[in-house]
């Protein structure tokens, strides 16, 4: 067996002059840091994550972890495409030395000074096989958890570890046996150090979650060392500290990565990990800094000009009512009693543009278009007895004046149209009941505009009925519409103007402005007032929608509930794919931006503060105190500036912000923050003359689940979308109905449950782009969703029932597959669910309604089910019999038949009646089933393996009969044979795989994965691999067949994952273990 591909956390980042190296699991990666070249890769460590990586200027890096060391040589000029290039020296090999290396320093003579578990210094000669020079042992200070070495040569050698005790105890290698002086203070143990030689400055990180910087001059010299800073700042532990300059830099497992004034305080603070920091390098030249973290990621961080503190208070010449800009310095205020000013930046005042007595009077609303090819933006003002203005800016005086309601206008907004805008702009106005207007309005230099009644269309009744965006559709002949409400409606928008030969608008001079008011009232009536052809009621909740736009072939809309939506139109109807709940404390959304490079810009509100949030990066852009979004605020950007201008106690207030190169690269995409719990193979995708890319869905402790690409040719992983509806973690998965089109497109559905009793549903799409190699799209329709809690909300009688337990978590999901039309009313899948509660529930979802729902339960085993497995048998006669294995956590495994539990007319009997008692119990472990497989054999036989908490390997051979009962025959399971394997793996069994009837695969958190040959005598070992992926989850393996060859790949999920080929094994020849080999 073999690892292809690995996504591990980042545990080690060193510069290397402009190439960036990253050790990740017992790889390490080299990024150029100019360009894009592609990183190069090695393996270079066996049973060990790189825990350390230290380069010289020569371009020779040592990397060390656990035990191990190798040396590298990075190389420019990789095959392909210029990138770095990794080579072993020195033999090529990783070498085992035989105690823990914490460190490593470069030593005359291309030499390596170590620091080794024990509180060893010694001198080591890595050329030749290796050998050790000189050594000493260091006494007197208990555990080390870190160190850092400094000086040249044997006589100046020193070291500083951190211990165990909070305190930092520093020798010199030529008299070792007590320290030279200690420097206590921490309360938790020291993680991390930093030592500047040229400054004598040490930094040191701990567990109490602070950093503290000492004056110790030379490190192992005498004299007091005095602490200089002590910073508090962190949220919790603090894993890597480095020295900039006199200030300290530190990356904590809050995801934080904080630089420190002189005073201790915080500077600046740079976030986007999805999880906890693990490393942390700084580059002397150019100010860049390199984080990694237990996500998987790896960033490099360019240096910033900090943004402004506070915005620009600019005053305003009366109380205002509204704000809108239209340029990076150039504000528009309308003022409570009417009136419209315009801020000039060059000469730091307001002028006026519309006095009260000429503009719409109190109660107005204000919108502004931008124009093509640099004209003046065109702008509208609504006033509160229904009159509309509207002009372009450099002309107000020259103003098309309409009377459109005769109560006042609630609702303004311009409306964007696909592709490229060179007709007239698009207005729409709400007016009292619920009444739209669509008007276009065109504009020449000098002249009055021109504005045409369109179409008028009716709001469904509501309290807040007017709209608060639109957009028209690049499908034609519609118009997308958001409401205060939180509704989206869909109008038609075919209907031209001249269709009936009727002037509906105004054009002309400022003398016609009373016969335009008329005009305009007068023919609004013969347009036809149009319905919603959809309606999607109250999406985002009653707190009204934001912004609807189109971008690619979705449509996104945004609310104030804090998410933002995908849908898609079909036959004039609108689905909703799935709702995007961006970052947690985001209660507001107000627009979505889609940037040139692919990122998606959120605009919103987190607490009282404006943030413009990076999905791809997953930081803030922008942040500014504003007091919320209450308030009248506009937010403009450009390529030159970003600019932010609001209302705060009654002035005008302008943030503005030079815009700068991205602060941010990301070198590996970001996976999970947190341990993967659950991982599942859904197909490989193929585009005509590439290479196949594997597709596969994980689940987390960070409640999120995510679709990705893991390919064996970069061995890195790419996610593709992030599915995160649930509100607790993701424990299990399952995929129903899987196909494959043309090799190039897979379509399953998903299923995912987890913590809090929930369960979603989806439908994923993934294609092979035709026109890039290696690249996947994604697309994720929500189907439904299902909570205990909710479920007991809508049930009658439950003072009857004992009530469930709405913190229950989901432990195992199983399809059952092979339900036919005849026992069914419609086209179902069922699902059923291992339950922490001592449960198995059996749910159907009707697709077509898209409803899941609860069907059947038992509670047969009284303990925590840990896994279940649905498998079907079919007699001669075609008669289906489902089955179901359950097992739990006192080592029982339970077998049903649950084929009359899907027979129950789930439309009309709305009951929840029991799955009755199982057929068979086997009681196969001493303690919980961790993982569980059953392979079909013919004759009606099946082989269920499972694996334990207490290491053991259980395999039955089960045959399903007729019952003798000729009146009413049922199911009958026996046990013909068994084997059992104990003490198989020294931890427990979470995943094992029947591979054939003669093999079987396990795997175990002691990251070894065994293969064993089957036999009814015993289970032999064939062989033993290292898996780089601890605290290990959960398996999954797949058949391939490729050039008459057969294999299997092998994916294992914990702090990590990993993918793993097997070749075909002739299992007549024992093999030699590889564990025992090395």
């Amino acid at each position: 067996m073999e690892s292809v591909a690995l996504v591990a956390p980042v545990t080690a980042l060193e510069f290397a002059g402009d190439v960036l190296l990253a050790g990740t699991g017992p790889e390490v990666a080299a990024f150029l840091l100019s360009g894009g070249a592609a990183a190069g890769r090695r393996r270079v460590l066996r049973e060990a994550s790189v825990r350390g990586l230290r380069a010289e200027p020569g371009g020779r890096v040592a990397a060390f972890g656990g035990g191990w060391l190798a040396v590298l040589a990075v190389r420019r000029g990789g095959p392909g495409g210029g990138g770095p290039r990794l080579a072993a020296c020195g033999g090529g090999a990783a070498r085992r030395l035989g105690a823990r290396v914490w460190e490593a320093r470069w030593a005359a003579g291309g030499r390596l000074a170590l620091a080794l578990g024990g509180g060893t210094v010694a001198l080591y000669e890595w050329r030749s096989g290796g050998s050790w020079l000189r050594s000493a042992r260091c006494g007197g200070a208990g555990a080390l958890r870190c160190a850092v070495l400094a000086g040249a040569g044997w006589g100046r050698l020193a070291l500083a570890a951190g211990t165990a005790a909070g305190t930092v105890a520093v020798w010199r290698a030529a008299a070792a046996e007590t320290p030279r002086r200690t420097l206590p203070g921490h309360r938790g143990a020291v993680l991390a150090l930093s030592y500047a030689e040229p400054r004598g400055l040490l930094a040191s990180a701990s567990e109490d979650r602070s950093v503290r910087l000492w004056a110790v001059g030379e490190l192992g010299g005498g004299g007091e060392a005095v602490c200089l800073l002590v910073c508090y700042g962190h949220g919790s532990r603090v894993a890597a500290v480095g020295l900039r300059g006199p200030r300290p830099v530190s990356a904590g497992e809050d995801g934080a990565c904080l630089e420190w004034d002189g005073s201790g305080g915080v500077r600046s603070v740079r976030r986007g990990h999805r999880g906890a920091l693990r490393a942390l390098a700084l580059r002397p030249a150019g100010g860049c800094l390199a984080t990694g973290g237990s996500d998987g990621g790896a960033r490099l961080w360019r240096p910033r000009k900090e943004a402004p503190a506070e915005a620009e208070t600019l005053g305003t010449p009366e109380r205002p009512r509204a704000v809108l800009l239209v340029g990076p310095r150039r504000v528009l205020a309308l003022g409570e009693a009417g009136g419209l000013a315009a801020y000039e930046a060059a000469a730091g005042r307001w002028v006026p543009l519309l006095s009260p007595a000429a503009s719409c009077g109190p109660r107005g609303l204000l919108a502004a278009a931008p124009m093509c090819g640099g004209a003046e933006p065109l702008c509208a003002l609504g006033g509160g007895d229904g009159r509309l203005l509207v002009f372009a800016l450099g002309g107000p005086e020259r103003a098309a004046k309409l009377k459109l309601f005769e109560g006042p206008v609630l609702g303004l907004s311009w409306a964007a149209r696909p592709g490229p805008s060179l007709g007239p702009a698009a207005l729409l106005v709400s007016g009292p009941s619920g009444t739209v207007l669509w008007m276009d309005v065109t504009c020449s230099p000098g002249q009055v505009p021109v504005v045409q009644l369109m179409g008028r269309y009716r709001l469904p009744p509501c309290k807040q009925r007017w709209h608060t965006c639109a957009t028209f559709l690049p499908q034609g002949g519609l118009l997308l519409c958001g409401d205060r409400r939180g509704s989206l409606l869909l109008f038609p928008c075919s209907r031209s103007s001249s269709s009936d030969g009727t002037d509906r608008g105004t054009s002309g001079s400022e003398g016609t402005a009373s016969q335009s008011e008329h005009s305009c009232l007068l023919h609004s009536e013969a347009v036809p007032l149009e319905d919603p052809l959809c309606v999607l009621f109250g999406l985002h909740g009653k707190t009204g929608v934001t912004s609807v736009t189109c971008h690619g072939d979705c449509i996104y809309s945004t609310g104030r509930d804090g998410c933002y939506r995908q849908l898609r139109l079909r036959d004039q109807q609108l689905e909703v794919l799935q709702k995007h709940r961006p970052c947690k404390g985001l209660q507001w959304i107000e627009e979505l931006r889609f940037t040139p490079g692919g990122d998606l810009l959120v605009l919103g509100f987190h607490a009282d503060n404006f943030v413009v949030w990076s999905t791809r990066s997953g930081v803030n852009l922008h942040c500014v105190p504003c007091g919320g979004g209450h308030r009248s605020w506009s937010y403009y950007s450009s390529p030159e500036a970003d600019a932010f201008a609001y209302i705060k106690r009654g002035d005008v207030m302008l943030y503005h912000s030079e815009a700068e190169p991205c602060e941010q690269r990301v070198l590996l995409a970001s996976l999970h923050g947190r341990e993967i719990t659950c991982v599942r193979h859904l197909g490989a995708v193929r585009a005509p003359g590439c290479h196949p890319i594997n597709v596969f869905i994980t689940g987390s402790e960070d409640t999120t689940a995510c679709v990705l690409t893991l390919s064996e040719l970069t061995r890195a992983a790419a996610p593709l979308a992030r599915l995160s509806d649930h509100i607790s973690s993701v424990r299990a998965l399952a995929l129903a109905s899987t196909t494959l089109h043309n090799g190039t497109q897979l379509c399953s559905l998903l299923f995912s449950a987890g913590g809090r009793a929930q369960i979603e549903c989806y439908r994923l799409q993934c294609a092979a782009d035709l026109g890039a190699e290696g690249m996947v799209s994604c697309q994720v329709t929500h189907m439904a969703s299902h909570r205990l809690d909710e479920h007991w909300d809508r049930m009658k009688n439950r003072h009857k029932l004992v009530k469930m337990d709405p913190e229950t978590r989901y432990m195992s999901l199983s399809v059952v597959c092979g339900t036919n039309s005849e026992q069914l009313p419609m086209p179902c899948t069922f699902l059923v669910a291992a339950c922490s509660d001592g449960s198995v529930r059996l749910f159907v979802l009707l697709e077509a309604a898209q409803k899941l729902l609860l069907v059947a339960e038992s509670f047969h085993h009284q303990r925590c089910v840990l896994k279940v497995e649905a498998f079907l048998h079919t007699w001669a006669e075609e008669e289906r019999k489902h089955l179901l294995c359950s097992a739990a956590t006192d080592g029982s495994i339970a077998f049903w038949d649950i084929t009359t539990a899907l027979c129950i007319d789930i439309l009309t009997k709305p009951l929840l009646p029991a799955l009755g008692t199982p057929l068979l119990t086997v009681m196969a472990h001493s303690c919980g089933v961790n993982s569980l497989h059953i392979q079909e054999l013919p004759k009606g036989r099946f082989l269920v393996a499972s694996g334990s908490d207490d290491g053991s390997i259980h395999v039955c051979l089960l045959e399903v009969t007729r019952g003798s009962d000729e009146a009413k025959p049922g199911t009958c399971l026996h046990i013909l044979e068994r084997v059992v394997r104990p003490c198989s793996h020294a931890a427990h069994v979470t995943g094992i795989r029947v591979l054939r009837p003669d093999l079987v695969l396990s795997a175990s958190v002691d990251q070894r994965l065994t293969l064993w040959r089957l036999s009814w005598d015993s289970l032999e070992e064939l062989s033993t691999t290292f898996f780089h992926v601890p605290d290990l989850a959960e398996l999954d393996c797949w058949e391939v067949e490729a050039g008459g060859e057969q294999c299997w790949y092998c994916v294992l999920c914990g702090q990590g994952l990993e993918l793993l080929r097997c070749a075909a094994l002739d299992t007549h020849c024992k093999l030699q273990s590889q564990g025992a080999a090395q």
